[in-house]
């Protein structure tokens, strides 16, 4: 598990995995990413069995997992747990007994709940120019099974293509035949990435619809507005350049721009015509002009979530 500033969320996420109906005893890793809270603290005064490694600043989600996959010792599974999931009694069990059962998996995620109970989306395609600037949504409803949403409900363990990383479990042999997380990667797309490289390699990676947990959907990103949004475009370009070479990601980041100046001009035209007044409106406003300077300005490294 990897937590910056995340106490509350991070102390029910570890109650919901020691809860966790396991024949094994779990080895439980928590990478605190410099935290300024008391996580460290509760952690160690709640939990005394849990090991804390503490980075001293923000690692990003890649090279933090990758510390604790290197302490892990010799474990047959890992499973990857964000501090905004809360795993069902049965998930982790259900998990690693369908790795067991397909000894070609690579990796598997569960399927993710909102806390009504209701589908949040827990695989989707891997990235293409298509998806990444045609109408998601649309073709989402246009073509289900190439593009799946969280409207698509399976009754069994099926093959996908990539997983949403809230939860999930990895093969330790698939692992350090492929090196774990890509560290170019700060945050998004790192698993995205690792299930793209899996697939190459000949494992596979599935989805378990009985296996569930209660994800709160970017609780730790949401307080981060813009910045949190910067990283999530500069690892789609990262990905691109990686899978799909320069020339793809230009036209990604040129569309991209486009889009931004339009969201600019036709929200600032909201904001002037409203005077102001609604605050979801300005709100989006200075987020999509954060995001348009950063392309206009090449995207430099700077701007993002903090690295201290």
């Amino acid at each position: 598990m990897v937590n910056r500033n995340t106490s509350d969320l991070l102390l029910e996420c570890l109650d919901h995995i020691f809860r966790s109906s396991l024949n094994e005893t779990p080895a439980v890793f928590v990478v605190d990413n410099g935290s300024s809270d008391d996580s460290v603290v509760r952690v160690r005064e709640t939990y005394g069995n849990v090991t804390v490694i503490e980075a001293g600043k923000n690692l990003g989600f890649a090279q933090a997992n990758n510390l604790a996959i290197a302490q892990s010792g010799h474990s047959e599974f890992m499973l990857i747990v964000n501090t905004d999931a809360f795993l069902e009694k049965d998930c982790a069990a259900l998990l690693v007994n369908l790795m067991r059962a397909e000894p070609q998996a690579g990796m598997a995620g569960p399927q993710l709940l909102n806390p009504d109970g209701s589908q949040q989306t827990s695989y989707e395609a891997i990235p293409t120019l298509s998806t990444e600037t045609l109408n998601r949504s649309l073709l989402k409803r246009l073509f289900p099974r190439r593009f799946p949403g969280k409207n698509r409900r399976l009754s069994e363990p099926a093959t996908v293509e990539a997983l949403i990383g809230a939860v999930m479990i990895m093969r330790r042999k698939a692992v350090n035949q492929l090196g774990s997380f890509d560290e170019d990667f700060f945050f998004f797309l790192e698993e995205t990435d690792l299930a793209l490289r899996m697939s190459k390699a000949g494992w596979t990676v599935l989805h378990h619809p009985q296996a569930r947990a209660v994800h709160l959907q970017g609780a730790t990103a949401k307080t981060h507005g813009a910045a949190a949004r910067i990283e999530f475009y500069r690892s789609r370009y990262v990905f691109f350049r990686k899978h799909y070479g320069m020339f793809s990601t230009f036209l990604l980041k040129s569309v991209q721009t486009a889009n931004l100046v339009l969201n600019v001009l036709v929200l600032g035209a909201g904001v002037l015509i409203t005077v102001g007044r609604s605050q979801k409106l300005l709100g989006q406003f200075r987020i999509r002009a954060e995001l348009c300077k950063w392309h206009l300005q090449g995207c430099p490294i700077g701007p993002g979530l903090p690295r201290n």
